[in-house]
């Protein structure tokens, strides 16, 4: 598995960013309301993979990793390392997708009573996505081996 790279991460959110304003400027009548715990729900995934890259970046500097009892086992930093991947694409779609709602809504947001109503939540989950994204990220850097090398260094792309 290569190491997520950050203009990855940024193809993936414009992406959803085009796709998100496309269908908010296309079907407006169709857009439910949106509320800020929507993208609320986003923050407490960020702060707990945040929390396991502070663990597992010391237990591994530490060489706390084995197969002692009081150690992490390398399974459970292999688990970790796959949901560090997923959350960061997670990440990246949804704050993507909550940017391309934002610029739907903005023109409108002041003329509007449902666009002013909604904007609000539209920052919530844009940061939602980029603080999830971040952490994520960091997290998956938390797992990295010491002596793994860089992957964005490696002149092997098939490795």
């Amino acid at each position: 598995m290569r190491a997520t790279r950050i203009a990855d991460l940024a193809a993936l959110a414009a992406t959803a960013l085009i796709a998100a304003w496309l269908l908010a400027r296309g079907f407006p009548a169709t857009l439910p309301p949106l509320r800020w715990y929507i993208g609320g729900s986003l923050y407490p995934v960020a702060v707990i993979e945040a929390v396991l890259a502070v663990s597992v970046a010391r237990s591994i500097k530490e060489q706390r990793v084995g197969l002692g009892p009081s150690q992490w086992q390398p399974i459970t930093i292999a688990r970790i390392l796959a949901l560090a991947k997923a959350s960061s694409l997670i990440g990246a779609a949804f704050a993507g997708a909550w940017a391309g709602l934002m610029l739907a809504l903005a023109p409108d947001v002041g003329t509007i009573r449902a666009a002013t109503e909604d904007f609000p939540a539209t920052i919530v989950g844009l940061l939602g996505g980029l603080f999830l994204a971040a952490a994520a990220w960091w997290l998956e850097r938390a797992c990295r081996a010491p002596d793994d090398p860089e992957d964005d260094d490696d002149p092997d792309p098939r490795s």
